[in-house]
């Protein structure tokens, strides 16, 4: 592919589809837009690099969010598992309770029954032990009443003995259940903490996953952006290509055309002035080689019949010296920066000095463009 270099006012002001340029500045057009087509490329590919990031960024995120989901919902459901099973115990817990109650009533009662018996047998002097012994009628009648009154006695003691162990039964089941009761509750707390620290990860990561689609969002409009860009800079090459081609045509035409003698032109006031300033912003830092042959294609342009026939009309012809275009002729010859080599080269070039022959364009160099090389451009 050909063309390379542009001038810095073209870079900085770039040119629509459609603008016609000539001589140099179509050239450097050309080069500044496949300088820009080519960086236009680059930052397309790195934004795609870019996207492909974010995307397995997003992917794996959304991989880590399912896995999070999930075990929240085992979580979650570990902890309902835990609540229903402390529901289940605070029963169990109120029944017991309710049974122990009940057992230390009826422990109480068995109490106070054996006690009032025995107060009875030993304080009521008709129905005392004593006297059941003394009135009794015989040997076997005194060891049949003594046998009663002691299985009554060891009855009430044995039910008593039984209700105390029911009831040490019973506050052993209660102590046993309050301990499972705390049991489930430290490890539905460790589940409620669980629970927490994984809907935080899953806000956490949702954000994240928020995040990193409002970045590929925006990757994806730079890329579409991108991709305008560098179809709008293909077609403007295409149109200038064929801009550049027909220059090539009308420098050899011109080369073959009509073209007057120096003598038969007459300069115009100011003429000198214009034509220095101009050298100056095109080849102001050349050699005075190169600042002499900017003002002779100038001069070959007067003298030829393609162009317009005025220093004036071919300076100012439309879009031809960037530095019109630019501004910069103008702040060029309202401080008059041309040089006294610029005036020089003018002079020279208005006597009919020509070190470049029939050129009528100018640029910097480039591959596969022959011509006269001088300095820094090339003239055809």
């Amino acid at each position: 592919m050909l063309l390379s270099v542009a001038l810095l006012a073209e870079a900085v002001n770039p040119a629509p589809a459609g603008r016609v340029l000539a001589s140099a500045s179509t050239r450097e057009e050309i080069d500044r837009t496949e300088r820009e087509k080519d960086d236009l490329e680059e930052e397309l590919g790195k934004t795609q690099d870019n996207l492909d990031n974010l995307e397995g960024h997003r992917d794996s995120l959304k991989k880590e969010l399912d896995y999070l989901n999930t075990q929240l919902s085992e979580v979650v459901a570990n902890l309902e598992e835990l609540e229903r099973q402390i529901e289940e115990k605070e029963q169990e817990i109120a029944d017991t309770q309710d049974m122990l109650a009940k057992a230390r009533a009826t422990e109480e009662w068995q109490y106070a029954s054996m006690v009032a018996i025995v107060r009875c047998m030993y304080e009521r002097q008709e129905d005392s032990y004593l006297t059941a012994l003394l009135t009794a009628t015989s040997l076997s009648d005194l060891l049949n009443k003594a046998d009663n009154i002691e299985r009554v006695v060891a009855y009430e003691q044995r039910m008593l003995q039984e209700y105390k162990e029911n009831r040490i039964l019973i506050e052993e089941q209660e102590a046993r259940l309050q301990a499972e009761r705390t049991e489930l509750e430290n490890l539905q707390t460790q589940a409620e903490e669980e629970r927490n620290k994984v809907s935080g990860l899953i806000g956490r990561t949702s954000e994240s996953i928020a995040k990193y689609a409002s970045q590929i969002s925006s990757e994806e409009q730079k890329a579409l952006d991108y991709e305008a860009q560098i179809k709008q800079k293909e077609e403007d090459l295409e149109y200038l290509r064929k801009k550049l081609a027909e220059e090539i045509a009308l420098s050899q035409a011109a080369a073959n055309g009509v073209w007057r003698d120096i003598s038969e032109v007459t300069f115009a006031e100011g003429d000198r002035h214009l034509l220095a300033n101009l050298i100056y912003c095109e080849a102001g830092g050349e050699p005075y080689e190169g600042q002499l042959a900017v003002a002779s294609v100038v001069i070959n342009r007067v003298l030829s019949s393609k162009f317009p026939d005025s220093v004036v009309g071919v300076i100012y012809q439309n879009k031809q010296f960037s530095p019109v275009a630019s501004g910069r002729l103008a702040l060029a010859l309202s401080s008059d920066l041309a040089t006294d080599r610029c005036y020089q080269a003018a002079d020279e070039a208005m006597s009919g000095i020509n070190n470049i022959g029939s050129c009528v364009f100018f640029r910097t160099p480039i591959e596969g463009l022959t011509g006269i090389n001088i300095g820094g451009h090339v003239f055809y």
